[in-house]
């Protein structure tokens, strides 16, 4: 210990260095790893370990006595397998959902406005004089109402949109006029005129938006998904695309990242690829989230946000 009430903790990160600066002088004393090799080497029996899930999935089997696990991610399926071996697991939440709306209705906002298409023209000199469509009026489906959902959702009706819902078990939650149970998922998908998809990744979300779902959705909808990349099925989505049926689509998360040159996606007729940029972990927001349950740790109190193994969130 480096003195009386301070903890040693494992910082395991990409941003390992930032989040070391950030912790100086708040009670505790942390080393640091930027890969999982570092992270085994530098694990010295700390209990407590924050860190990225991508680095401490291979980590973690070999870190023995480690009891509890802060996640730098919003994601959390790489470290269920540790939550199942009794590893507390907690996620973060009310930190991603302002960028994840930013992004989602950033990407709507330039379907409707024609953007890419008015940039085009720029480029051919050409006079276009035609209107542009508007998200005021139109209805948002988000599928996945937990916190960044619905933070999508009213920045969503602050653009006039009407915003709908759905979700494992369909509980009505604001700010959604209606949710919908994922065993209506074709329903709730024709009543939309766009989609968000922001759900976690689980064996019940896997190849969810299928042939079948994207049949289901309006024509000229806009898919946006955002949450994770098991959702889709990829050659569906590359069809109903093809097909001329969907307007569009927008993808930061695939099955394999990075996207493979040879992809199907890179060529698709109306899709856009950003690299799982939607919601970045920045290290001065999940700070707060880290601290706040340390200090539950500390005192023997429930930790927020803890990880169901069962569920997978």
């Amino acid at each position: 210990m480096s003195g009386r009430g301070d903890i040693d903790i494992l910082v395991a990160s990409r941003d390992a260095g930032d989040y070391a600066r950030l912790l100086a002088g708040q009670g505790v004393r942390a080393a640091t790893a930027t890969t999982a090799e570092a992270a085994v080497t530098a694990h010295d029996g700390q209990a407590v370990v924050l860190g990225d899930p991508g680095i401490l999935v291979d980590a973690l089997p070999e870190m023995h006595g480690v009891r509890w696990v802060q996640s730098t991610w919003a994601g959390l399926r790489p470290l269920v397998t540790a939550a199942r071996d009794g590893i507390t697991v907690t996620g973060v939440k009310d930190v991603f959902g302002p960028q994840m709306a930013e992004y989602v209705l950033g990407y709507l906002l330039a379907h409707e406005l024609g953007v890419l298409q008015r940039a085009g023209w720029q480029r051919q000199a050409r006079w276009e004089p035609r209107p542009t469509g508007r998200l005021a009026g139109k209805t948002l489906g988000v599928l996945g109402t937990g916190s960044i959902g619905r933070v999508v959702g009213e920045h969503a009706k602050a653009l006039g949109m009407r915003v709908i819902g759905c979700s494992r078990g369909g509980s009505d939650v604001p700010p959604f006029e209606q949710v919908w149970p994922v065993g209506e998922l074709q329903a709730f998908l024709g009543a939309c005129d766009h989609v968000a998809a922001l759900l976690p990744e689980t064996t019940q979300t896997s190849g969810l938006m299928d042939a079948a779902a994207f049949s289901a959705m309006r024509p000229g909808a806009v898919l946006v998904n955002a949450g994770r990349g098991s959702l889709v099925d990829e050659p569906a989505l590359v069809q109903a695309l093809a097909s001329g049926h969907l307007g569009g689509a927008v993808l930061d998360v695939f099955n394999e990242e990075p996207l493979p040159p040879g992809h199907p996606f890179w060529t698709a007729p109306g899709l856009s690829i950003t690299a799982h940029v939607a919601a970045w972990s920045v290290p001065a927001d999940i700070v707060g989230v880290f601290l706040e349950n340390l200090a539950r740790f500390q005192s023997g109190k429930p930790l927020k946000y803890v990880l169901d193994p069962e569920r997978g969130y």
